[in-house]
């Protein structure tokens, strides 16, 4: 487990360099569990590859991976990486997306993008999404690690579709964890090896912030109901600021889920009587 004071400074890192990267977060065990557990998915959804260059056409990528098993319950909650990345965004922050990314030999490298360049505010801006990549095999330059732009993320811009630019691979051993600010310009690397890059793409936005999947509609209501109460509220089962994502002043968890969950928000502090 990582001190408080080593959540601190990656987050730091994150905010200043726009990256970081936390080592041996991951017990092997699990990430090999993983990777079966993703194996068997992509043959009984019949998961291929996409037809298009951003999502790869030698990469198979699942979505939505909370509907797919308990197994997924647990990279959501990490209690190494949900701390740092609640110091980057806040303890308001929600589940954008949770997906797999498994590029396969002969892959090109991904365009150089940023998370966030389609969200119209100008840039620089302050930390809206903050994304984690969970290597549950290694990840090396061969074989198709992420690539990065470090600073990036301090720019007045977005990154031009499919123009070239210089940047670096985040290589890592197998159970690492990448996280970035969404700004960060980066992308996935080429495969010039014989096997798969297998990683869990983790990622979270602000809770003002609209969520990648829409996980209210995506997560059969009966499904959360067995989520631990955290994870509900990761979902959207929650208020953020005593405000947002209210149902009649009522807290989703408690009108959706049945939960005894309170519901105070914040106009209830001007309360006369």
């Amino acid at each position: 487990m990582l001190t408080a004071d080593e959540q601190a400074a990656h987050a730091t890192r994150v905010l200043e360099d726009g990256y970081s990267v936390v080592e041996d977060a991951v017990d092997p065990g699990l990430c090999d569990a993983i990777d079966d557990d993703l194996r068997r998915l992509e043959r009984e959804l019949g998961i291929v590859p996409a037809d298009n260059l951003f999502e790869g056409l030698h990469t198979t990528r699942i979505y939505n991976l909370l509907v797919h098993g308990s197994l997924y319950q647990q990279i959501p909650l990490h209690p190494d990486i949900l701390p740092i990345v609640e110091r980057v965004l806040d303890d308001g922050l929600l589940i954008s997306s949770l997906s797999s990314i498994a590029i396969g030999p002969g892959e090109a490298a991904q365009m150089i993008h940023a998370d966030d360049q389609l969200i119209p505010l100008p840039k620089p801006h302050p930390p809206i999404i903050c994304n984690t990549m969970w290597a549950v095999t290694d990840f090396t330059e061969a074989n198709g690690a992420t690539r990065l732009v470090p600073g990036s993320h301090l720019a007045d811009g977005s990154p031009v579709p499919l123009q070239h630019y210089e940047s670096i691979p985040a290589e890592m051993p197998k159970g690492s964890v990448l996280m970035w600010v969404g700004s960060l310009w980066h992308g996935g690397g080429a495969n010039r090896t014989d096997g798969r890059r297998v990683g869990i793409a983790m990622n979270y936005c602000a809770g003002f912030i609209r969520q990648q999947e829409n996980q209210q509609l995506g997560i059969p209501p009966e499904l959360v109901r067995t989520f631990p109460r955290r994870l509900q509220e990761l979902v959207g089962y929650s208020i953020y600021h005593g405000l947002i994502g209210h149902i009649d002043k009522q807290h989703p968890g408690k009108r959706l889920l049945s939960g005894d969950q309170p519901a105070d928000l914040v106009w209830d502090l001007a309360r006369t009587r």
